[in-house]
């Protein structure tokens, strides 16, 4: 698939959803705020409660960028552990290490988060990580291999580049753009979470599977 094509179709996807995947999309949606298709201008009939939990399902998922198997994974570990379930769902997504890349202003989108960390960019406590599902645990640092530090993507990152596309740093990130360093500071809670989703209906979606 081309770059091309996979933009038309995260956008695409983004309209779907009700929610921007990308800068692009965000663009895209401001400009065209209804559905994809000849029907996208007129109002839907109401959906039913499992459309309704399932489209919630699916916002979710696409923030982060991984597939079905991963999610339902992370929902049994998040039921395991004490506390609301919807709540620990979303702040175990988040010690995603190419959630957290994403989140410090080293990339735009959580798929290029995800490419720099697949070809070996990205370092935790000085070890090269090529896992996007790595879970971070509170006081690794994440911070860019030397070789890597001089391309272009990371040069737009130090310089502040990526910081009108994203939202605003959260209290659980130290970050150190100028050295494309990232310290995860304690475990996230849900409220800080820069992520569109109703959780709760993610919980019910699956409880009823």
């Amino acid at each position: 698939m081309s770059k091309a094509t996979r933009s038309r179709s995260k956008t695409r996807l983004s309209r779907a959803l009700g929610i921007a995947l990308t800068p692009k999309a965000a663009k895209y949606m401001e400009k065209r705020p209804y559905g994809p298709g000849q029907h996208g201008r007129t109002k839907r009939k109401t959906d039913s409660d499992y459309s309704v939990r399932l489209r919630e399902k699916q916002r979710l998922r696409a923030q982060y960028g991984i597939r079905e198997a991963q999610l339902r994974n992370t929902f049994k570990e998040a039921k395991r552990t004490a506390g609301l379930t919807g709540e620990n769902l979303v702040e175990l997504l988040e010690m995603r290490l190419d959630a957290l890349v994403l989140r410090s202003g080293m990339a735009r989108t959580i798929a290029q988060s995800r490419q720099m960390v697949v070809h070996r960019h990205i370092l935790v406590d000085g070890e090269r990580v090529d896992r996007p599902s790595f879970r971070v645990k509170p006081g690794q640092m994440i911070h860019v291999h030397d070789k890597s530090e001089r391309t272009e993507p990371f040069q737009v990152a130090a310089a502040g580049g990526n910081s009108d596309v994203l939202a605003k740093t959260p209290e659980y990130l130290a970050v150190d753009l100028d050295k494309l360093q990232v310290t995860l500071l304690r475990r996230p809670k849900r409220e800080e979470v820069p992520v569109t989703c109703e959780v709760q209906l993610v919980v019910e979606f699956y409880a009823a599977r």
